[in-house]
């Protein structure tokens, strides 16, 4: 079972590290529907999961440059506490209903990527030393929205929000589109910890299931990112949308 999970892990890996994906949404499907994992199990490990590959992403993306600390670390917050709530009701859902809602939360996703690129595409990036537009009481109204919303989204449904945080950053606080991206990664990373957690609190989180999990996604996810630049943009665009879609469908199974 073990190398079973772990080998499966590694070809999701290798989707996701190709597309660009966080994919817990994806994990999630796999876990349930190919090897009988309890969905709110499947929930926990795949939002925990997140805390990794989102780490070594903010880092990288913090040397480049690329994140505004303050932003990041003020929709991260309330984003924490967002997940925290959201994973504590989550276990209220029954798993039947929750198996909808998070398909359609998959499809859904699929579509704010699509509306995310439209964003980007014409979102003119003013470079590193931008700062979001709004200050004071403003920015923290803003940054609570984005965070609390984003962060009941993750606990609730096990996702990573990542299409829904990247939107808030570009329309409610203003950010370019590379900081966007970059401070994305830092916000995911309490969101992650805090759903995780929560979920451990009320006993939904299999550590064992986690190490395998990890092992396999990072693994892979590390090759896949190799063969990103052989494929034409419009493929790979075509991929991000599908690939949450496709494992919204396999839950629906």
């Amino acid at each position: 079972m073990i190398v079973q999970i772990v080998g499966t892990m590694f070809a999701v890996g290798l989707l996701l590290g190709f597309v660009g994906a966080g994919g817990s949404g994806f994990i999630i499907s796999i876990l349930t529907v190919g090897f009988g994992y309890p969905i709110h199990t499947a929930l926990g490990t795949a939002l925990s999961a997140m805390a990794f590959s989102s780490l070594s992403g903010a880092v990288s993306h913090y040397r480049d440059g690329n994140v505004l600390l303050k932003t990041g670390l003020a929709v991260g917050g309330f984003g924490a506490f967002g997940a925290a709530v959201g994973s504590h009701y989550s276990v209220y859902i029954p798993e039947d209903g929750l198996k909808w809602l998070t398909a359609g939360m998959l499809f859904l996703s699929g579509l704010a990527l699509w509306v995310r690129m439209l964003l980007v595409s014409g979102h003119k990036d003013k470079g590193t030393d931008a700062k979001a537009f709004l200050e004071g009481f403003a920015f923290w109204l803003a940054a609570g929205g984005v965070g609390l919303t984003t962060g009941v989204l993750s606990g609730l449904f096990g996702i990573g929000s990542t299409p829904f945080i990247q939107i808030g950053l570009l329309t409610v606080l203003g950010m370019p589109a590379r900081q966007a991206a970059g401070t994305t990664m830092l916000v995911i990373l309490p969101i992650a910890i805090a759903g995780g957690t929560g979920f451990w609190f009320v006993g939904h989180l299999d550590f064992p299931l986690l190490v395998q999990v990890v092992c396999g996604t990072m693994l892979g996810a590390y090759i896949g990112a190799k063969f990103t630049k052989r494929v034409t943009v419009s493929w790979l665009k075509t991929a991000m949308v599908i690939v949450p879609m496709i494992g919204g469908a396999i839950l629906l199974l």
